[in-house]
């Protein structure tokens, strides 16, 4: 298992841009796709961006695509979601999670995500 800790959530402005990070305290984060989720009171949560244990390959949400931006530093192990031009819509709680034994560069799927973090709450006002 790997304990994820996100930061960086906090009350912005429509357009307005936010930097999320997520910590990794665990062993080869290096082999871990990673992800970033938002959950919406009263809503599903849904994958907003993935990235692949090297950092080159990246998925994004069609609702989000464009504006953010998914990152890692293995060294660091850390995950970063850089938030732009950012939408009252886009108000949820964003967690990150990571997968630690799909072979595939990208986890598209929730299920797939073995550990989660708590959440950074994340406020867009209009």
């Amino acid at each position: 298992q790997v304990q994820l800790v996100e930061s960086g959530g906090g009350l912005v402005q429509a357009g307005g841009s936010l930097r999320l990070s997520c910590a990794a305290f665990g062993r080869n984060f290096s082999n871990y796709v990673m992800g970033w989720f938002r959950q919406a009171p009263g809503k599903e949560r849904e994958l907003i961006a993935s990235i692949s244990r090297s950092g080159t390959a990246t998925y994004y949400a069609n609702s989000v695509k464009g504006r953010f931006t998914i990152s890692r530093d293995n060294t660091k192990k850390m995950v970063y979601l850089e938030m732009n031009s950012l939408k009252p819509e886009d108000t949820a709680v964003y967690s990150c999670a990571a997968d630690r034994d799909n072979p595939l560069p990208i986890t598209t799927m929730a299920r797939q995500y073995d550990d989660w973090g708590l959440g950074t709450q994340v406020t867009v006002s209009s």
